[in-house]
């Protein structure tokens, strides 16, 4: 039985699915044995003295806070999800392989033992037994509204590319949310289960701390993995299709590697993930030339970028100097998210924010690029564009659009 099937029967919330892009782990977790969640105003002093207060309550490798924060933490956010929202979760199933683990987490700082076991217990007596996913129903689609629509996204692209803007600001990463009003529920575990089998060669995980609202993701791109003090990322921009057969796939991911637009959107952001990396590390390098990385409908550049952490660093001054990235945000970084602020129209919240796990040996986070949040009535998507010198509005648009071809096509097949 798939682990985001016995996930998706547990009457239990929250409920927390993650899958590693080049990882045989899959994790489905439900309940919640110790949170914190900030849904006002995020005091970047008060958040690290609470990461740091949790990574030190156990040296258990096992535990893990599973969660995210927001693209912008000071702006308003989603609610439930917050500006920044972890959990330890109550029960966790945890596959690696062919090996399962059933993990049960015991907060015995807050409560004293014998309470959070006999809370423990009552937890299990809840879980369900599995059965398969249901059958996807094709969705009726009611309407579609794009904030910004066409014409301000024209508007918004040719301020960026302004000669005098861009002087100063030479990258803003534009986006879109995509609404789709529907008359139906929608599962998200069904949507995501088959996101998933389009694009196995990213990660996939989701959150859903309430029954009214569910955060899935099927990204490509990690924001970075640490093991210990040894840390690896990557600078993933530059865009373009999938060809229709193998030869004008190779074709257009060569012409992917000789374009100056995306090779040097690609550049500026390896370059500034180096040197944020810097001032925290021994040692950092990167990958000299981009590769292309392939997902069912798009390719991406990509290079990677490894780094070994000074003694000390720790996981929230990673997020503080990473995230968000260049890739989607902008360069520098304050002006672009002060454009994006302004101008974009809307909250992007948990879409491209920084989404997954951390203990005191390990982390892993991705940046939530491909994503929807799922809400009664409505399938929120999300898709952004890297906006450099040169960017034409419509070329732009319609990368927009290739983005979402995979989820769009699942929900009119469904």
């Amino acid at each position: 039985m798939p682990a985001i099937a016995w996930l998706a029967a547990q009457p239990i919330y929250p409920r927390i699915y993650w899958k590693g892009r080049d990882t045989e782990e899959e994790v489905a977790a439900v309940g919640s044995c110790k949170d914190f969640a900030y849904e006002e105003a995020v005091d970047d002093n008060q958040l690290s003295l609470e990461y740091q207060k949790q990574r030190a309550l156990s040296n258990n490798q096992d535990i893990r806070y599973y969660g995210g924060v927001a693209f912008d933490r000071t702006t308003e956010c989603w609610p439930e999800f917050g500006r920044a929202h972890f959990v330890l979760p109550r029960i966790e199933l945890r596959r690696s392989g062919e090996e399962y683990k059933l993990l049960i987490n015991l907060n015995c700082e807050s409560n004293d033992t014998e309470t959070e076991r006999t809370k423990a217990i009552e937890d299990l007596a809840k879980l369900v037994f599995p059965s398969p996913l249901s059958p996807p129903n094709k969705i009726n689609l009611l309407s579609r509204s794009d904030r910004p629509d066409h014409y301000h996204w024209t508007e918004l692209v040719k301020k960026v590319t302004h000669e005098k803007f861009i002087q100063d600001t030479p990258k803003v990463v534009l986006s879109r949310l995509t609404q789709l009003e529907v008359d139906e529920e929608v599962d998200p575990w069904t949507l995501l289960a088959c996101w998933q089998g389009r694009n196995q060669n990213s990660f996939q995980f989701g959150f859903q701390f309430s029954p009214e609202r569910a955060f899935i993701s099927c990204t490509p791109e990690r924001l970075y993995r640490r093991r210990q003090r040894e840390l690896f990322t990557e600078a993933l921009a530059g865009t373009t299709t999938r060809g229709l057969n193998q030869e004008e796939d190779r074709v257009l991911a060569q012409q992917l590697l000789e374009d100056s637009k995306n090779s040097h959107e690609n550049q500026l952001v390896k370059e500034h993930i180096v040197d944020a990396l810097t001032p925290l590390s021994n040692y950092v390098g990167a990958e000299e030339t981009p590769r292309v990385f392939k997902l069912s409908h798009i390719q991406h550049l990509h290079r990677s970028i490894r780094a070994e952490l000074k003694p000390g660093i720790d996981d929230f001054q990673l997020l503080q100097a990473l995230h968000p990235t260049p890739a989607v945000g902008g360069l520098p970084k304050e002006p672009a998210m002060s454009f994006i602020r302004q101008r974009e129209g809307y909250a992007r919240g948990w879409y491209a924010g920084a989404c997954g796990y951390f203990n005191k040996y390990e982390s892993e986070f991705a940046v939530a690029i491909r994503s929807a949040l799922i809400e009664p009535g409505r399938i929120n998507l999300f898709a952004g564009a890297g906006i450099v010198s040169g960017s034409e509005p419509e070329a732009e648009w319609v990368e927009l659009e290739n983005k979402l071809t995979t989820i769009l096509s699942i929900l009119t097949e469904l």
